[in-house]
């Protein structure tokens, strides 16, 4: 059985330094990442070695030198020979034991300039050289050993290219002397304590400033200002794509369109999201459902929020405003009204008609229209008398054509529109009708059609529902000829009143529609 020798005390404190040196290393804080960027290791220092029980040599202290290079993903390569000077137990002769190795070493970084590490490799250790005729009981061991080196160690940053290095190593190989002496089979214990220097070592940068530097970050372009955990990725809890620290609104809907921001967008306004808004476009005012469509509650085609009589029986037509007309006064309102020519107070069904009478026909028991009386013969004259030949009359002169009037400023009298709507009250079309006239009669005329009302309702319905009027207006002259681009239209709700009277008599004196000349256009 092989046996191994008792560690000395010179072994013993040195084992005792090196864990009390690896210990103080492991408190260091590992929160900080390594900080630079290792290329070469260049390192000597001072070692202890002890061999196994059948060289027969005590304990011996030398140096020892290295040099390595660092590799990727944390592994690095290293060449290191030393020399140790021991005695040969039997007759006290020194012996000088000299090895060399190439090893392979995984660093287990920790802190900014710290790190611990396993080692691996192979090596060769020569006794010197061996006598010709040998007397092994006798003879110090000679010739040279091959065999396995492993160990483990650490650095501790002095500076942040300068480091402190201490490990322990365990050498088992095979002495190969020549003949006769016999191969031996070697474990030898040592330790070594000295100093590293970084050759070449650069900062390592951290290019999105995230704190996390680019040696440990598996997410290089986080944005400015976003939160990261430990391996540099950033987080969203929303989902949106913006990350947190970034994100203004961190609680988003899912599905919501966002800008850089984080918040969502609302291109109509509608308090719907785009993203989840079906209906992206829809007009400022209107009420939506929850896709963000606009909601229609009487079927009218006018929107809620837009239509002022949001209860209109199905079918009925109605105007801008979504309210419904009766043209014919008898309480069927239009669309639904199957006879709209109805005669002024007249007793209708629910559609509209008289009793009797059909759809499209005339209203029954009416008057009808005289018939026009045959035209009388000419009294035949007496056979005798001679026929006087009839005078002709000269040419009676044609009247002539009134002329048409010139626009003035001022109320168009008698144009006026249905309570809180934009449809044209009937009695409205025979200024219109005029003012038409004048339009034709000279292309070169370019007028402004306002709509005014008085102030019972808010500023922004009064603009709204004064442009829709002008609008009417403006269509009913186009209806009768006049080109379009002849008519400017414009509602200014209750802003340029026409008297500050507040009495029913004064409010409706404000509710008018004016005309006035403008210059033409280019």
């Amino acid at each position: 059985m092989r046996t191994y020798l008792r560690l000395s005390g010179g072994l013993a404190q040195g084992c005792r330094l090196l864990g009390c040196l690896a210990v103080l290393l492991s408190y260091v804080s590992v929160g900080a990442a390594q900080q630079r960027k290792y290329l070469f290791e260049v390192g000597a220092g001072g070692s202890f070695q002890s061999f196994d029980e059948p060289t027969q040599l005590g304990g011996g202290t030398g140096g020892i030198g290295r040099l390595g290079i660092w590799l990727p993903l944390n592994f690095s390569a290293e060449v290191e020979g030393s020399i140790v000077s021991s005695q040969f137990k039997p007759t006290e002769d020194g012996v000088s034991v000299k090895t060399l190795a190439l090893s392979a070493l995984y660093n287990i970084l920790i802190g900014s300039s710290n790190s611990i590490y396993l080692k691996a490799g192979y090596g060769s250790t020569g006794y010197g050289d061996c006598p010709v005729s040998a007397n092994p009981p006798e003879d110090p061991p000679c010739g040279t050993s091959r065999g396995l080196l492993t160990g483990l160690g650490f650095r501790g940053g002095l500076t942040p290219v300068l480091m402190l290095r201490g490990e322990a190593t365990l050498t088992r190989n095979r002495s190969q002397p020549p003949p006769p002496l016999a191969s031996v089979g070697l474990s030898n214990f040592g330790v070594n304590l000295g100093l590293s220097y970084m050759l070449g070592s650069k900062p390592i940068p951290d290019a999105d400033a995230d704190g996390i530097l680019d040696n440990r970050d598996r997410c290089a372009d986080t944005p400015p200002g976003a939160q990261v955990d430990g391996r540099g990725c950033s987080s969203d809890a929303d989902g949106d794509g913006v990350a947190n620290g970034v994100d203004r609104c961190p609680n988003t809907v899912a599905g919501a369109a966002v800008d850089t921001n984080g918040c969502q967008r609302d291109s109509d306004s509608d308090n719907i999201p785009d993203g989840l808004d079906r209906c992206p476009d829809t007009p400022a005012g209107v009420l939506v459902d929850p896709r963000g469509c606009p909601r229609d509650s009487d079927g009218d085609a006018i929107p809620d929020g837009l239509d002022r009589c949001s209860e209109t029986a199905r079918g009925a037509t109605v105007d801008a405003l979504g309210c419904p007309g009766d043209e014919d006064g008898d309480g069927v309102l239009d669309g639904l009204d199957r006879c709209p020519r109805s005669a002024a107070g007249a007793d209708v069904n629910a559609i509209g008609c008289v009793a009797g009478q059909h759809p499209g026909r005339a209203t029954p028991n009416a008057a009808p229209a005289p018939t026009p009386a045959p035209p009388t013969p000419p009294a035949e004259a007496p056979r005798d008398t001679a026929v006087t030949p009839p005078r002709r009359q000269p040419p009676r002169p044609q009247a002539a054509r009134p002329a048409v009037g010139r626009i003035r400023p001022g109320v168009v009298p008698g144009v006026g529109f249905g309570v809180g709507t934009a449809r044209l009250a009937p009695n409205s079309y025979v200024a219109l009708d005029s003012v038409a006239a004048i339009l034709l009669a000279d292309s070169t005329v370019r007028v402004e059609v306002s709509a005014h009302v008085d102030n019972t309702g808010s500023p922004a319905e009064n603009l709204h529902l004064t442009s829709l009027q002008a609008d009417a207006v403006r269509s009913y002259l186009v209806t009768k000829g006049v080109p379009f681009q002849q008519v400017v239209a414009r509602g200014y709700g209750a802003t340029v009143p026409l008297t500050p009277d507040t009495t029913p008599r004064g409010r409706a004196a404000n509710r008018r529609v004016e005309i006035r000349p403008i210059a033409a256009g280019p």
